[in-house]
Order: C-alpha cells, then sequence, then structure tokens
C-alpha cells in the first residue's frame, strides 16, 4: 500500500467499519422491538465519545429488522469509504449475542487472527460494542432474549480484493475494524493491522520464519528464492519496516528474511523506518560517504550526488555480488534493523530495478 500525497490543512477524522456496524445494529433492533423507522442513532466510541450516525434504510417485520449506514472515512482514502455496511437483527441463538455469517463480510478460515476460525470476521472491539449496544437496549425495554446478529457490507467480497485478507485467511469480504470506533487519516492503520496479522497467522500455523517484503513485485522474487515457504510466510510491509520489525520483535519467530529495492533500503541505511516518500528521502550525502567506506575514489563518490533517484545506483556500481559497495549498504541496513529488535539472525535481499537480487545472510 502506498500512501497517497497528505492533503493541506486540517483533516477530518472517519469512523470505523466496527462503529457503523454497532450503529446499524442498535438501530435494528431499536426497530424491531418497537416495530417503527429508525432515523438516526447515537452511540457511544469506546473513549467515550458520542456519536451520531444517520440510518438510511430502515426495514423490519414481526420477527427480523435489518438498518444500514454509510461508511464516512473522514479525510482517509480507505478503500470502505462510503461502503454501505448494514445489520440485521432477530431474536434466538445459542449465546446472549450471536454473530451469524452476513454478506460481504470475511469470513476466518485459518487461526492465528483474534477471532476463531469458522467466525464471521468482526474483531473483539466491534464485537464488543455491538453488545454492548443489544445489552442496554434489552434492559431498556426489560427484554430477556438472546439476540443475533448478521453484519453486511454491500460489495465487500470486491472491496476485500483491495485488502490482504486473503493472505490472512479471510474469505469473501472485508473484516470488521475498529479498536477506537475512529479512522485517524492516513494513519496506515488498516495496512499495519494485516501486517502484524500475517505474522500472527504464520506463527499459528506452525512457521517460524518469515519473509518480510514491500509488496507484489520484490514478493515474485522472494517466493523463487524461497519455493519450500508457503504463501503464508511471505508478509508485505509497504513502507512500515519500524512497525513490521516491532511485531518481529515481540514474537516467538526464530529468524526471518528482508527483502528490499533499492530505493527503500538507501532510506533504511539511513536510520527510515518508514520509507514513504512523505516521510523520508534518500540522503544522498549519506550514501556518498558509504561508498566512500567500501573504498570508491571521490569522483565515483561525488558521482552519486547527480542520481535523481536511488535505482539509479546500478548505474555506478554494477549489481553484482563482486562490488563492494552492495555488501557496504546491506552491512549498514542490518547494524539500523539490529537495533530495533531483539537478537535475531536475519538476511537481507537487495532487489535492483530490472529484479534481479543480491542474498546478504549473517
Amino acid at each position: 500500500m502506498s500512501l497517497l500525497p497528505i492533503p493541506k490543512g486540517e483533516l477530518r477524522w472517519g469512523y470505523s467499519t466496527g462503529a457503523c456496524a454497532t450503529a446499524c445494529t442498535k438501530a435494528a433492533l431499536q426497530a424491531l422491538i418497537e416495530q417503527e423507522d429508525v432515523a438516526a442513532v447515537t452511540i457511544t466510541l469506546p473513549g467515550g465519545e458520542e456519536v451520531l450516525f444517520k440510518i438510511h434504510h430502515c426495514s423490519y417485520t414481526a420477527t427480523t429488522a435489518t438498518c444500514a449506514t454509510y461508511k464516512d472515512s473522514g479525510d482517509d482514502p480507505d478503500v470502505t469509504n462510503g461502503a454501505e455496511i448494514a445489520s440485521s437483527i432477530s431474536f434466538g441463538g445459542d449465546a446472549t449475542v450471536n454473530f451469524l455469517p452476513g454478506e460481504g463480510v470475511g469470513m476466518v478460515t485459518l487461526p492465528g487472527l483474534s477471532i476463531g476460525v469458522g467466525e464471521p470476521a468482526i474483531n473483539p472491539v466491534p464485537r464488543q460494542m455491538m453488545t454492548q449496544v443489544i445489552q442496554e437496549l434489552l434492559t431498556h425495554y426489560h427484554i430477556d432474549k438472546r439476540v443475533s446478529v448478521s453484519v453486511s457490507v454491500t460489495n465487500g467480497a470486491t472491496l476485500a480484493e483491495k485488502t490482504l485478507n486473503a493472505r490472512l485467511g479471510i474469505v469473501n469480504g472485508i473484516s470488521i475494524l475498529g479498536t477506537t470506533g475512529k479512522v485517524k487519516p492516513f494513519s496506515a492503520a488498516a495496512y499495519i493491522a494485516s501486517i502484524e496479522q500475517g505474522i500472527d497467522v504464520a506463527l499459528a500455523n506452525g512457521l517460524n520464519t518469515v519473509v518480510i517484503n514491500s509488496g507484489g513485485r520484490s514478493e515474485k522474487i522472494l517466493r523463487q528464492l524461497h519455493p519450500e515457504l508457503p504463501v503464508l510466510a511471505f508478509v508485505q510491509y509497504g513502507n512500515w519496516i519500524g512497525e513490521t520489525l516491532a511485531k518481529i520483535n515481540n514474537t516467538p519467530l526464530h529468524s526471518f528474511t528482508i527483502g528490499m529495492m533499492l530505493g527503500k533500503a538507501v532510506k533504511l541505511a539511513g536510520g527510515a523506518l518508514n520509507t514513504h516518500s512523505k516521510e523520508s528521502s534518500w540522503d544522498k550525502g549519506f550514501v556518498a560517504a558509504l561508498a566512500a567506506t567500501a573504498g570508491y575514489d571521490q569522483e565515483k563518490c561525488d558521482s552519486i550526488r547527480q542520481l535523481n533517484m536511488a535505482s539509479r545506483l546500478t548505474e555506478l556500481f554494477p549489481f553484482n555480488a563482486g562490488e563492494p559497495f552492495y555488501p557496504t549498504l546491506a552491512a549498514q541496513c542490518r547494524r539500523v534493523i539490529a537495533a530495533a529488535i531483539r537478537p535475531l539472525p536475519f538476511k537481507i535481499v537487495l532487489i535492483d530495478a530490472t529484479d534481479q537480487y543480491l542474498l546478504f545472510a549473517d
């Protein structure tokens, strides 16, 4: 995932799919109990803030009710912005509150997530929020019944194709997410959560190593390099190397491999753990100093300052194992990574613009 340019000025926060589902759940249960249309409801977010949600659709019978709203992500470029989220409510079920499959909400098929296999992909905090509004309404109306909830998302399966759900074992829909109920613009919280979940899924399925990479292009190369590993072992970090390393640091993984295009490698070598162009740029002076350390003369080092892109370093330094620049670059990346994690063996794979790679082990 690449971040879009962040607009200037104050950015508007939005609301999570979990908050939307909670509002629809409250509205639907109220409509079922009162047998009347509900046009808006107020819910309390985990932080205590009260938020009004408009309900654009409400239908009910004597036994079930469905309410829907449109998700507003604020100024965050989330794939679910504007999505129609609905909740259908009925009485009955095995538990006090039952979460049933709904169209467009994914189903969990692999262990390692916070939700069990065979359950709809509704994360714990949204489940807690929906359970709370249900219990509050039942208490208010003096009703002692069990309740079943089915959350759905229009075109959710199509939206999920733009996420990493499939590689996490979440099939046929999106996840209902959120820990605060709010969406911070351009925070990439959902992507970072998918990184953490990807590592959890790998561990839960018996893997003790992972291969982290910046995206589909580098992953294709790394899969060829590691044909013995299943797809679950490959986790895309995008630009969030720091968050990925923090997750690795708090797991029992035995080792890992990190694959990087040269543009990201020179940023990481300079200490940037977020390699998005908005957050960091490559320091030509720093890279020139690395080249000097590797034994290149002043003229060659100065030539680095004339490059407009780090990928063009291969014009100065042929991309092969015998060229001193690349072991020096990899060694500096290793120092930055090692400072961010516990003692753990890892390999570095540098990749050039023609998809050639150089492997550097401990």
